[in-house]
């Protein structure tokens, strides 16, 4: 079954529109959820979490709809992001008492599972934590009332590249066992080379892009070249094409590929994938 299904999911605001956004997610896969600042990611986010609702659409949760099962929904969702907020002062211990209190399925051997996987004290107070201890704490409140779906907004935003990986390599854990799903919101699209299964892709509140990562890494190739060797044909078939005095670079579909010498051609990653399609192809 089905995890997570967003279909047909609109938002009218005065200067923003989220249109038809569609993707579903499967148990036991990471989505990559990507786009620049602006895009709608947060406006999905929210309608996910019901924090807002949506003018259309509908939201459905290990096939319960969001709208009619709200609590049910939001028991099966955990969510955790960067720069995690609690009372700093506060023991974990103490926080952990309120928020069990929430949830009519809190499994406390799992919490004290996730205690010892990831190295936690309940003696500890949030002030005492790094920003990666922070996040890891998030994750055991969400798994230890059984979250089969997590939803992570630039959760490795601000850590160093050991908390990054740690924690990278702690989500390619959690969905091991084929039950949990990540749904994974970032700028930080190295991360995503290393742990995502599917990306999708939003620009200016519609989805453009919505497949399995290799694939979509397979799509596209880079070509670069010199100035004179930039054709009409060419230059129609490249996104975010740029020149210099030097040459010409861009993005090409990987069938629309010229095979010529001439050109130099390269494999993007996640990054240069976006950073072509939201380039406006603006000569230097």
């Amino acid at each position: 079954m089905t995890l997570l299904s967003v279909k047909h999911l609109s938002k009218h605001y005065e200067a923003f529109d989220l249109t038809d956004v569609s993707f579903q997610l499967e148990p036991g896969y990471i989505m990559g959820y990507i786009g620049r600042n602006g895009a709608g990611k947060t406006t999905t986010l929210k309608s996910l979490l019901g924090l807002i609702h949506p003018d259309s659409g509908t939201v459905t949760v290990d096939g319960l709809d969001f709208s009619k099962n709200e609590r049910a929904c939001k028991a099966m969702i955990g969510f955790a992001c960067g720069g995690v907020s609690y009372y700093p002062r506060k023991r974990l211990k103490t926080i952990t008492d309120v928020t069990r209190q929430f949830y009519d399925h809190w499994d406390e051997s799992t919490y004290q599972d996730c205690l010892q996987r990831f190295e936690l004290s309940e003696d500890k107070k949030i002030n005492q934590l790094s920003e990666g201890m922070k996040l890891k704490y998030a994750l055991a409140l969400a798994l230890s009332h059984n979250a089969k779906l997590l939803i992570l907004d630039e959760p490795t935003s601000g850590l160093d590249p050991v908390s990054r990986d740690d924690l990278l390599t702690l989500f390619q854990k959690i969905i091991e066992d084929g039950e949990h799903s990540i749904l994974f919101s970032t700028h930080i699209t190295s991360d995503l080379e290393r742990c995502a299964d599917y990306i999708t892709y939003i620009q200016d509140g519609h989805i453009i892009a919505n497949q399995d990562k290799d694939s979509l890494l397979e799509a596209w190739r880079l070509i670069s070249g010199k100035k004179t060797d930039l054709t009409p044909e060419l230059a129609r078939k490249m996104v975010g094409c740029q020149k210099n005095r030097f040459g010409f670079e861009g993005m090409i579909a990987t069938g629309d590929l010229p095979q010529d010498p001439r050109y130099t051609v390269g494999n993007p990653d996640l990054e240069a994938i976006m950073v072509h399609i939201e380039r406006k192809g603006e000569t230097l």
